[in-house]
């Protein structure tokens, strides 16, 4: 079924503490708001409207770097008419699906989506639920009576419905009265809406005890990956050689198409490896004339980017340089400079090291260079 969605993150956040709004803060490595729209994208949303205040249209653009698919468009003053934005700013068609979800429920799944989806199909609406298994009671400060669970259900988001039915359920809301949620407008207009099985994780972050228990499970949501690489080009005519980043004066230079980097050309292969990405001849292949005697710094920043795109982030890399002449050290700070430069990472996360094969092989008999990388990168699970 073909499903758009609208991520509400327009909230002020009074009762999560000092800071800034919900969406805006860290959660893992990442603003909160980038975990829900990371999975619907990944779940197949076909649109992804992201409603905030109006100040901060522009910090969705750093919160979301790298993704597509998405757009920012400014609330009201209320839910109920931030989330009218977002249905107004959507171009899906009437029967087309829209979820509406709450960037303050961090860890949405795929499978959250699929279910939802599923029971649209027999239903106005769908809205993940979780049975209440507290004692309730009514009163205040004294106990007045205890009131029964029975068929009584915490209701939870994403929620789903056909774009038509949810536009024209707002269009007839009272305009002087707020819904506790978009269930509620569909229902008070004669709308069936399914419960599906809500789940736990779908926790609202609202108080600043939420927020702890959250980087908890952020971290048990998160898994560390290995790649490596290996690149060699042969030693040519020249007066100069290009490695990790830096321009060494050299009698010779690397012989390939792009600018023959073979360090950066090992570690580009090993960060796409890592997240699985193939390796660099799929993504500039050296038989199209645009990457003839480009820097390499360009397919570098590319891997990392494709790492930022999965909601990841490069742990450490680590380039082994293999050659006789010329001698690495002298230049290897200033390369490991370079390569923390292009990867954003602190220096210490950066390792140069060069040795040579005692006059054996290709590279102990001058007449070829090899790089060999490793780069640790962690992705949602």
């Amino acid at each position: 079924m073909n499903f758009s969605a609208v991520v509400v993150a327009a909230g002020s956040s009074t009762r999560a503490g000092p800071g800034a709004p919900k969406p805006w803060r860290s959660l893992g490595g990442r603003p909160i708001l980038r975990w829900s729209v990371e999975v619907l994208s990944r779940a197949g949303a076909r649109e992804i409207i992201v409603v905030t205040a109006p100040e901060r249209t522009a910090d969705a653009d750093e919160a979301l770097a790298g993704l597509a698919g998405w757009r920012a468009v400014a609330g009201g003053a209320t839910r109920a008419e931030s989330v009218q934005a977002g249905l107004a700013a959507l171009a899906a068609a009437d029967e087309d699906a829209v979820l509406v979800h709450d960037a303050a429920r961090p860890f949405v799944t795929s499978a959250h989506v699929q279910r939802l989806l599923v029971a649209l199909a027999e239903a106005d609406g769908a809205v993940p639920a979780l049975p209440v298994a507290d004692t309730l009671k009514r009163g205040v400060d004294i106990v007045v009576e205890t009131v029964s669970r029975d068929g009584l259900w915490r209701a939870q988001t994403p929620q789903a419905f056909r774009l038509r039915t949810l536009r024209q359920a707002y269009g007839a809301w009272p305009a002087d009265a707020e819904p506790t949620d978009d269930a509620a407008v569909v229902e008070r207009a004669g709308g069936k809406v399914a419960l599906v099985p809500g789940d736990p994780l779908l926790m609202k972050l609202t108080y600043p005890e939420d927020f702890a228990m959250a980087e908890q499970l952020a971290g048990a949501r998160r898994m560390v990956r290995t790649g490596f690489g290996v690149d060699a080009h042969r030693w040519g005519p020249g007066e100069a050689v290009w490695l990790c980043g830096v321009k060494i004066d050299h009698d010779q230079t690397l012989v390939g198409h792009s600018d023959a980097d073979a360090g950066l050309h090992a570690l580009t292969d090993a960060i796409l490896g890592a997240i699985g990405e193939g390796d660099i001849g799929e993504h500039f292949p050296p038989t199209d004339p645009q990457w003839r005697g480009a820097s390499s710094d360009r397919f570098l920043v590319h891997a990392a980017k494709l790492v930022a795109a999965r909601g990841g982030s490069i742990l450490n890399v680590d380039v082994t340089l293999i050659c006789e002449r010329p001698k690495i050290r002298p230049y290897r700070d200033a390369m490991r400079a370079r390569m923390a430069d292009l990867l954003a990472l602190p220096l210490d996360r950066v390792s140069v090291k060069a040795t040579t094969t005692e006059g054996m092989g290709f590279t102990g008999r001058g007449e070829g260079l090899m790089a060999q990388a490793v780069a640790t990168v962690e992705t949602p699970a």
